[in-house]
């Protein structure tokens, strides 16, 4: 009798060494620039590369992601201070943290989106953004369904991060279903197991993004389906 395929999870494996995992977070990151997710110097990720204590492989602050690299990324412990590597780590470290502290996340990517900045402010007002009857939504890990609701937290962005990272450090602990959360007028944070969750976890909300977005800033009021 054949075996049970594995879990997508299971099949994707993080990569084993800390230059294969930089190497594969930078064509990641190149990816996503060409795809328009995080142009210019926006946009951070990073893997874990020790649980307890907590210890990250980051990039470093201020690159361009077209041009990102394996000897882009530096480590990180704990309390965010630089382990190994000559460079700046990433403003948002403590976010990165954060998450991978609160959901014991393998690796977590934040992108900058015409759409998910667009629709973070337009949604600010309400915390968050919900979003249902949609195929796509089975992408995310653990949705058996198109009529999953998903709530996607909004935080004001703001400039002092340890401040805002206790804010999503506290939220997530408190909402264990969530697969992202957005900054207004910034951008989207996502997680995964793996680097290859996390990615998808990125391209099916940035395709849902799109599609909320272009449904409602066009003025119709159509129905998702």
């Amino acid at each position: 009798m054949p075996k049970p395929p594995p879990s997508r999870a299971k099949r994707a494996a993080q990569p084993s060494t800390r230059k294969a995992l930089a190497q594969a977070l930078s064509k990641l990151g190149r990816e996503f620039h060409q795809r328009g997710w995080a142009l210019g110097t926006s946009g951070n990720y990073s893997a874990v590369l020790q649980r307890d204590p907590p210890k990250l492989l980051i990039t470093s602050s201020g690159l361009d992601k077209s041009e990102l690299t394996d000897r882009d990324f530096i480590e990180i412990g704990h309390d965010g201070r630089v382990l190994s590597g000559n460079r700046k780590p990433s403003a948002e470290t403590f976010l990165h943290l954060a998450v991978a502290t609160s959901r014991n996340a393998g690796c977590i990517l934040h992108t900058h989106s015409v759409w998910s900045t667009l629709l973070s402010q337009r949604h600010s007002g309400n915390r968050g953004l919900a979003i249902t009857g949609y195929e796509m939504l089975k992408g995310l890990e653990g949705v058996k369904t198109h009529a999953h609701g998903e709530w996607i937290p909004i935080f004001e962005n703001s400039q002092d991060i340890p401040d805002l990272a206790q804010k999503v450090s506290d939220m997530l602990r408190r909402e264990n279903q969530i697969h992202g959360f957005l900054l207004s007028g910034h951008g989207l944070y996502t997680w995964g197991d793996n680097l290859a969750q996390a990615r998808r976890h990125v391209e099916i909300f940035e395709f849902l993004f799109e599609v909320v977005g272009r449904r409602e800033f066009s003025g119709n009021a159509i129905t998702a389906s």
